[in-house]
């Protein structure tokens, strides 16, 4: 029997807890073990023993606000994962949470899908940014004047169907909508994107994405 995913969530309108918490119940391998309405909540029932693999948490919240408590939870408690989930898609509070150690960034208006596929992907070691998110930032590197799109001198031979697959991660598809795209399966796809993470040398999907467009792989 696999072991459910350990989720903790931080928002501070109840409704939206309650709401995600009836959602992810329904889920077999994610079990939330714990709520709170801010930050401080958060890192006191940590301090009391707590252990979630996950924290989803919103960003504006009393006491303490989502980015001090990932900044603290990444100090404090390194393995824990955290996710953010809010309706804020300024791309400076994206790259702030990022800084400070965020793992997922998702907005409100995402299915519970891909909540589900993202507690997944950041709870076995990679990042995962809400497709609009994803969109901005690239506009936002592509616009600013450290872009400067040329072919890399690197030895890297990346294949034509490779360079379909990061286009399409960079539209936001998970990678069982990928396969279904591409009539092949969801492992096929998890490998490729392994594949393409090893002969980049990147550590994870955003590092990929940002790489690939900086050097005009992908527009």
């Amino acid at each position: 029997m696999n072991i459910p995913i350990k989720v903790l969530i931080a928002d501070d309108h109840a409704i939206v807890r309650n709401g995600l918490i009836s959602l992810l119940e329904k889920e077999s391998n994610i079990e939330v073990i714990g709520e709170a309405a801010n930050g401080l909540e958060v890192f006191r029932l940590l301090q009391n023993g707590i252990q979630p693999d996950v924290i989803i948490t919103d960003i504006m919240m009393s006491e303490m606000d989502g980015l001090e408590l990932t900044t603290l939870v990444k100090v404090n408690f390194p393995k824990i994962k955290v996710m953010v989930l809010t309706t804020i898609d300024q791309k400076n509070h994206v790259i702030q949470l990022f800084d400070a150690g965020a793992d997922g960034y998702l907005l409100k208006n995402v299915t519970i899908a891909e909540v589900k596929f993202a507690i997944e992907q950041v709870y076995i070691g990679y990042k995962h940014i809400s497709s609009t998110v994803s969109i901005k930032l690239l506009e936002y590197l592509k616009s600013s004047s450290a872009y400067k799109p040329e072919r890399s001198k690197l030895n890297i031979q990346i294949s034509k169907r490779e360079i379909e697959i990061l286009n399409l991660i960079s539209e936001g598809y998970t990678n069982g909508e990928i396969a279904e795209k591409l009539y092949t399966s969801k492992r096929t796809i998890e490998g490729n994107r392994q594949n393409l993470l090893e002969k980049t040398g990147k550590k994870n999907t955003a590092e990929l994405i940002s790489f690939a467009v900086r050097i005009g792989i992908i527009n």
